[in-house]
Parts: C-alpha cells; structure tokens; sequence
C-alpha cells in the first residue's frame, strides 16, 4: 500500500524522544526534518528510448513540466540530438530522473549491445516511442528488455498531428481514427510475434489528450509502493483526476505526521512542540504546492498552453499559502487553528505524568491533524479551480 511511505518505526521515535529529553534539541529537529524529508529519497529513473526523430526529448520535458524552451529541458530538432544516455531530474522532485537514450533503429541495430550500453540495469521502466509504425528494432528491445525482467510501454507519440491531417477529411471521426491508428500499432507489433502487445497514443504538448493518463495509471499500478507515490507526486497536474488522487495520497499520510507531533508534545520543553510542528508544517505544505502545480513556473507553462493569462489562474486561488508558505505564515495561522490558550494548556497538561503526556499528544494530534487536512483541502480546490479555469476556456 502507499500508506507504507512515512513509516513510524518505534527505533525512531525512541532516538528523537532521547534527544528531545536530553536537550539536543537540534539533533531532535534534524531527525524530524529528516524523517518528513525521507521521500526525497527514494529515486525513480525512467528510461525513454524510440527511434531517431520520435520525439523522445520532447516527450523527457513534457513528463518534467516542461516545455522544449526552458531552462534545464532536453534539447530538441528533427535530428538526433541525444548521442549518449543523458539524465533530466523532475524540477521539483530531483530524485525522480528522466533518462532520454540515443536513438534506436540503424541497420545495424542489436537490442542485447544497446541495452548493455545504456547501463539498462539502472532503470525502474522503459518507455519506447515511435511516430510512426512499430519496426522490427522496437519490438528487438522489447524482447530483450522482457527477457532481462524489466517493464516497458509502448508510446506512439504526434498524435496531435495526425488528428490535424485527419480532420481535414469529410466524415472525420475523432475517436474512431485514434483506434485505427491503435489498432494499426498493434497489428504491426503483433506481425513481428510480440504477444499481446497494448500502444499509448501520446501528445506530448497535451498530456491531458488521448492516452496519457492510461499510460500513467498502468505504469503507477505496477510500481512498488513508495516509487508509485513519489511518480504520483511529480506527474503535471493536468487533469482533475489526478489532482484528486494526488490529494488522496497526500491525505493519507496526516495521521502519521500528526502523531508524530503527538509525541513530540508529551515532552515537557515549553516551546519545542510549536517549534516541532512547524518544522512538520512548512515541509509538507512546501510539498503539497509542488505537487499541485501552484508554483509561479507551473502557472506560466499552465497558461502557455492554454492561452489563460496568469493573472486569471491566480485569481481562482483561496488558500492563504498561495502567495507564500514560511515559518512566519505557519506560526500565525497554526495560532489561529489551535489557539494561543490551548498550546499553553498542551504545555501545562504535559507536565503532569502519564496522563498529562497522554492529553498533550492528543491535543497535539488533533491540531496538526486539523491544520493539515484543511491546508490540502485549500490547495487541492485550488489547483481544482485553477484546472477548470484553464479548461473552460482552452479549446484544443
């Protein structure tokens, strides 16, 4: 399950109560940060091959949230441009990495040696894009990836220029030519023995179009648990359903960073529970903007895209951290939650043994609980509302 990430392991605990207790109150904050940190490292390199010309490098932005003229993205022409495996990590999430390989498909192509110089062991999946028909060399490393035990999906990318080329055509149906090419794709895998093969129509300048999102969910479903939260994190937040499951993912994790500040406000050090919390708060929150796309960069690419001025996407934003998310911001409104009254009771209720610890974690729970759960609920709407906005105006 993905509730596995953000594990309390009572060795853990033990070490930041010793400290805690012992005074060493910043090797107590440094176990805490760490521990609220420990996604960052778990790491995902993903592998996209395909032949030259493909848009395999457009493809490697397009996944980052970014377009092919920013700073950090991987460059991008109508030759090939990538000679030797070249990692991009996610902008916000740099443990995730993007590793855009040299072009497959020459006459002389063979996918044992080519696997071998890529250094395949190192990545969790392949991604293999075509735009065009399916040829003999992809279905090679296709093979060759399956008999090393490692996942692959086929990507047929451009699929925006195809619907363009055929729309122009009398009787166009939309949805029946992206199963023509579908089909077309598969036929051609199949004419070369791959078994039961399944294509992705894929437009990397709208990810939100076409297979993007099935693509995303098979690739998610068969990730180990921490690596399948992590990917969700760091996908562009470009449809509302993804916006719901990454507010499902964060959602679920509140309770473990909640009794961690329960445990932290049974020691009786005034002040050090408030100076816990909000070191929980700023770090989570931080990563609740990330994942939802509400920073400055990703509002721009948003209206890029889709031609909705920046201002227009910032003015659905309620949330009080949609300008910023500090220590300062977090103490007032962490005040205003709990109540100045009450955080001194959590203090005073602390010094009474047993019973006393027991009511301050409590009230401790219940606060950063709260806070939490109504902070992720404001950024979700928020990139909710900032996804509407977008589209009810955006015709591609």
């Amino acid at each position: 399950m993905a509730e596995d990430y953000y594990i309390i392991h009572e060795d853990e605990m033990r070490e930041i109560k010793e400290a805690l207790e012992n005074k060493k109150w910043s090797a107590a904050v440094t176990k805490i940060q760490d521990y609220c940190e420990q996604i960052n490292r778990v790491e995902l390199n993903i592998a996209i091959t395909g032949e030259t010309g493909s848009g395999k490098s457009t493809f490697v932005n397009a996944i980052r949230g970014l377009e092919d003229e920013d700073e950090g993205a991987a460059p991008t022409g109508v030759v090939e441009t990538t000679m030797e495996p070249t990692m991009y990590p996610h902008p916000k999430f740099p443990n995730i990495k993007m590793w855009d390989l040299p072009g497959i498909g020459s006459p002389n192509f063979k996918a044992e040696e080519y696997l071998q110089k890529v250094e395949f062991q190192r990545y969790d999946f392949f991604i293999i894009i075509i735009s065009d028909r399916f040829k003999i060399s992809n279905v090679q490393l296709a093979t060759e990836i399956q008999r090393m035990k490692k996942k692959f999906y086929f990507v047929r990318s451009k699929i925006d220029r195809d619907i363009q080329s055929e729309q122009r055509k009398k009787g166009f149906d939309k949805e029946k030519t992206l199963n023509l090419i579908r089909q077309d794709c598969i036929k051609g895998l199949q004419q070369h023995e791959l078994a039961s093969p399944w294509v992705f129509l894929i437009s990397s300048f709208h990810l939100d179009l076409y297979d993007f999102p099935q693509l995303e969910d098979n690739i998610e479903q068969q990730l180990p648990d921490l690596k399948r939260h992590v990917l969700l994190l760091s996908l562009p937040n470009i449809t509302l359903d993804i916006n719901q499951r990454k507010k499902k993912t964060l959602q679920a994790h509140i309770w473990k960073l909640a009794l961690l500040s329960a445990t932290v406000a049974a020691v009786p050090i005034p002040g050090l529970s408030m100076a816990v919390d909000v070191t929980i708060l700023v770090i989570e929150l931080i990563k609740y903007y990330k994942a939802f796309d509400l920073d400055d960069k990703s509002l721009e690419t948003l209206s890029n895209k889709t031609n909705v001025p920046v201002k227009e996407l910032k003015a659905v934003q309620k949330s009080p951290f949609n300008k910023e998310i500090s220590a300062n911001v977090v103490i007032k409104l962490l005040t205003k939650c709990a109540g100045a009254g009450l955080m001194l009771l959590e203090y005073w209720v602390s010094t009474i043994p047993v019973l006393g610890s027991m009511a301050a974690g409590g009230i401790s729970f219940a606060t950063i609980h709260r806070m939490l759960t109504t902070s992720l609920n404001e950024l979700a709407d928020d990139a909710h509302n900032v996804l509407i906005t977008a589209l009810q105006q955006h015709i591609v």
